[in-house]
């Protein structure tokens, strides 16, 4: 049997549409490339640069909160004279200042007999450890201890009212240094002691002046805290807003962006915390004498705890932002428990925002991080939240657009005649 030929207009009309459906030429999809990888570049840009801001960052909200906020000043202050540690090295440390600033074998001297005055020396010398032990049970009393924070604490805001150029009482920036009296604690401890009061009389008046900068360091010092006032303010807003930027350019690949600015907080945050412990422990092993170790590493985990704190803050962030790509990608736990939630984010929205205004209340009421104790960052964090919800919830509507509607009843069906 023949088989029959197609019309020639049959065959002009096919090969028309195989011409209309055949794919671009090689050119068009080169160029399409070039775009698509221009703009994954800049958004790895964004994310890297703004991951290498945000540890500068921490690094000043750190100095902010702790070296310049007297309230922070005075909780590390209470913390570290409760440190047994520190509190056998600073009563080592104040026996030395009183054996280096009065003749202890002399003043023994003149109250032993003539034929004991001989033994003043070796009196002396036994008498140093009992005393360094007597002052570490003096420094536990509470009295004693609030002592130490109240002059710690004046000291401290005193000199930061010269950082910020604001000279008042009790600072003296004469001689070309910077200066901070604690004579006043010293003599208190020497007389705690049990010290004659001969011998705490005859302490200089230089014993227990720390010497904090010279007056050539002083110009350099203000600018950096007029720096970092500024820094910590505007970096924390250029990262949120670099990471915003990077997630908005990756238009059809924004969850997986997300992901990566969550991995981006998490790494910033560990690699905070592992620069926290290699600068502990370079400071106890290199700076230090080896008496002195553990109650550096004491000092050092008390002066760095917001540090810790802020880099914690950070990978709980980016578990956040991680776990919220998690759930809206493509995996069957995630596609299940959108399906578990579509029909009361599709129909009850409502019964949804109240529960996740809840959940977020309960969370601001715990403040876990320094952000959700400002109200600055509670409403921040408030707003996204609502707008992941929203985004969340087209995503329902969009895959399970009839989760959780009533079946409609089948009517009826009338009996068949006859």
């Amino acid at each position: 049997m023949m088989r029959r030929l197609k019309p020639s207009a049959t065959i002009a009309r096919e090969t028309m549409t195989s011409a209309i459906a055949r794919p671009a030429p090689p050119a068009a999809a080169s160029s399409a490339f070039v775009i698509g990888r221009r703009r994954r570049i800049a958004i790895w840009a964004l994310i890297v640069c703004a991951s290498i801001i945000g540890f500068v960052s921490i690094l000043t909200t750190w100095v902010e909160r702790q070296m310049l906020d007297n309230h922070a000043w005075e909780n590390a202050s209470t913390q570290v004279i409760q440190s047994k540690e520190v509190r056998t090295a600073l009563s080592t440390y104040l026996v030395n200042q009183l054996y280096g600033s009065v003749d202890v074998a002399g003043s023994l001297e003149q109250q032993l007999p003539e034929n004991l005055k001989q033994l003043a020396d070796p009196i002396a010398s036994a008498l140093r450890q009992p005393a360094t032990a007597t002052a570490a049970a003096i420094l536990a009393r509470p009295r004693v201890q609030q002592l130490w924070i109240n002059a710690t604490t004046l000291a401290h805001d005193k000199l930061v009212n010269v950082l910020e150029n604001k000279t008042g009482h009790g600072i003296d920036t004469g001689s070309g240094v910077v200066t901070v009296n604690l004579h006043a604690v010293v003599t208190e401890l020497a007389a705690e002691l049990g010290l004659p009061g001969k011998i705490v009389a005859q302490l200089p008046a230089d014993t227990g002046v720390i010497t904090v900068m010279r007056s050539d360091q002083l110009s350099a010092a203000q600018t950096g805290v007029r720096a970092i006032h500024i820094l910590s303010a505007w970096l924390l807003v250029l990262v949120l807003a670099m990471f915003a930027l990077a997630i908005y350019l990756a238009r059809g690949a924004r969850r997986t962006t997300l992901r990566n600015v969550g991995w981006a907080f998490i790494i910033i945050g560990l690699l905070v915390l592992v620069v926290r412990r290699w600068l502990g422990n370079y400071a106890v092993d290199e700076l230090t004498s080896p008496s002195y170790n553990g109650s550096v590493h004491d000092v050092w985990l008390i002066g760095t705890s917001i540090l810790g704190q802020v880099a914690a803050a950070s990978i709980l962030y980016g578990l956040f932002a991680v776990g919220a790509a998690v759930l809206a990608g493509p995996t069957r736990a995630a596609v299940a428990l959108r399906r578990l939630i579509a029909p009361v984010l599709n129909h009850q929205p409502a019964m949804a925002a109240v529960a996740v205004a809840a959940v977020y209340l309960l969370l601001v009421l715990w403040g876990p991080t320094h952000a959700l104790r400002k109200w600055w960052g509670i409403l921040f964090f408030a707003a996204l939240l609502a707008a992941g919800t929203v985004v969340l919830r087209r995503q329902t509507l969009a895959e399970f657009p009839d989760a959780g509607e009533p079946k409609p009843e089948l009517a009826a069906t009338p009996p068949h005649p006859g």
